[in-house]
């Protein structure tokens, strides 16, 4: 089965704590929308310490049409790009740097930003990928692109067992801030939504890990993506004159309560498994309540979801390369052979991507 071999990460220099993103809210909005008192209390039950934005916070503060926001998003995401990249193949966790030359496609996930030539061929024009290099660029998935990602890097080295398969994800989610915007879904957004971006590294059957890697990493065993029909209004963006504007359905939580549960059921009923045999849960942080709801669909103890947690604290929600974030963690763990684990994650449309693993 296709492997993980590595994880890099990069974030943005500006580190915003919590309370002042809501002293930012409550100054910007105080005169606007009744009861923000009540509403900024997301701030501090989403349990966000801090996260990372591209710009300082005043910047947000002025009006900036969409074509100058998204030119400052194709500068910095091939730039954050840059570095994931650069930590993903130069890993010290690895036992030989993976050449840029070794690369046989890239598959590029983003949702917050447009570019025509897509974000792939900025970056290879700045890193000595070979020429030949496949380029996968995905749009739209949201936060369940990281797990789409490396669903289609494991069925692209099934297909090409030498393979060796990186998935970007780059997500400027601070670029899309409408300072106009006056509804509930904009308030929440405001206080979970961050910038970052982060690389994974796969590879085939036919690669020596051996040769790159002498920790135990996790096998992908099967992968599941699940769209739910009539539920396009759950979350996502509508695009208007100024840009994105975030839409969020308060039914998130309990959608997620009821239905979750029986798509993981499925994918491990049709490996032999059932959720007992899950040891470690690898899942997307959308938001405090997310991470309860998947407690309770899956009978899982808050230990579960503690790393997704940490993760959430310390960088928000950055879309589709949150998973990748926590991801990153598990592979710096010491896990027993023969564990098996599920990454998850939830995203537009509404859907689900899953991924079943085991480290070996």
């Amino acid at each position: 089965m296709p492997r993980i071999i590595s994880v890099g990460t990069g974030v943005p220099e500006h580190a915003i704590s919590q309370d002042e993103t809501m002293e930012f809210a409550s100054q910007l909005f105080s005169n606007s929308i009744k009861d923000l008192g009540r509403l900024l209390k997301v701030f501090h039950n989403g349990e966000i310490e801090k996260r990372h934005f591209v710009k300082p916070l005043e910047w947000y503060r002025q009006k900036h049409s969409f074509s100058h926001k998204n030119d400052e998003f194709i500068d910095v995401a091939v730039n954050l790009s840059l570095e994931a990249i650069i930590n993903c193949l130069e890993s010290t966790r690895l036992r030989k740097k993976i050449s840029y030359e070794e690369i046989d496609a890239i598959i590029m996930i983003n949702t917050t930003g447009m570019a025509t030539p897509s974000l792939d061929a900025r970056i290879m024009n700045k890193l000595p990928f070979s020429q030949n290099t496949k380029r996968i660029p995905i749009w739209g998935l949201g936060c369940a692109g990281g797990a789409a990602g490396l669903s289609r890097a494991y069925e692209y080295c099934r297909a090409f067992p030498n393979a060796k398969v990186l998935v970007v994800a780059v997500e400027l989610c601070s670029l899309t801030f409408q300072k106009d915007d006056l509804s509930k879904s904009n308030i929440i957004g405001t206080s979970l939504f961050a910038d970052g971006a982060a690389a994974a590294l796969i590879g085939g059957d036919a690669v020596d890990f051996s040769e790159i890697i002498e920790r135990k990493i996790p096998s992908i065993i099967d992968t599941q993506s699940t769209l739910m029909k009539d539920s396009l209004d759950v979350m996502g963006w509508n695009i208007k004159d100024n840009g994105l504007y975030v839409v969020f359905s308060k039914d998130i939580p309990s959608i997620v309560k009821e239905w979750l549960k029986p798509e993981v059921e499925q994918l491990l009923l049709h490996n032999q498994l059932k959720i007992s045999h899950i040891n470690h849960f690898i899942a997307h942080p959308g938001g405090k309540k997310v991470l309860k709801a998947y407690e309770e669909a899956l009978g899982f103890p808050p230990e579960r979801t503690a790393t997704s947690l940490e993760v959430l604290r310390k960088y928000g929600n950055m879309s589709s390369v949150t998973v990748l974030f926590v991801l990153e963690r598990f592979l710096q763990k010491e896990i027993h052979h023969g564990d098996y684990g599920i990454i998850a994650a939830l995203g537009p449309g509404f859907s689900s991507e899953l991924l079943l693993v085991r480290w070996e």
